[in-house]
């Protein structure tokens, strides 16, 4: 289930933030993440993504991705 919403799945996909689809995640782009330590505080860390670790094509906390420098947090932002 990818939502609780009562649109299609392509329709509820298309409402979700860039940070939230996996489609818009890719190698080398520039993003910042929260590390699992700093969800609390909201704390963001930014790099370059190496590898996407969530296998799904959506998720509401964002897509889990490892960096270059190999820190693993979910994707909160994409930097342009």
């Amino acid at each position: 289930m990818l939502c609780e919403c009562t649109i299609s799945r392509e329709a509820c996909i298309m409402e979700m933030e860039p940070n939230q689809q996996r489609s818009q995640i890719k190698h080398g782009i520039r993003v910042k993440i929260v590390l699992k330590q700093d969800q609390r505080s909201g704390k963001l860390t930014e790099g370059i993504v190496k590898d996407i670790l969530t296998n799904s094509l959506t998720h509401p906390h964002g897509i889990k991705v490892r960096l270059i420098d190999g820190k693993v947090g979910r994707v909160q932002s994409i930097i342009k």
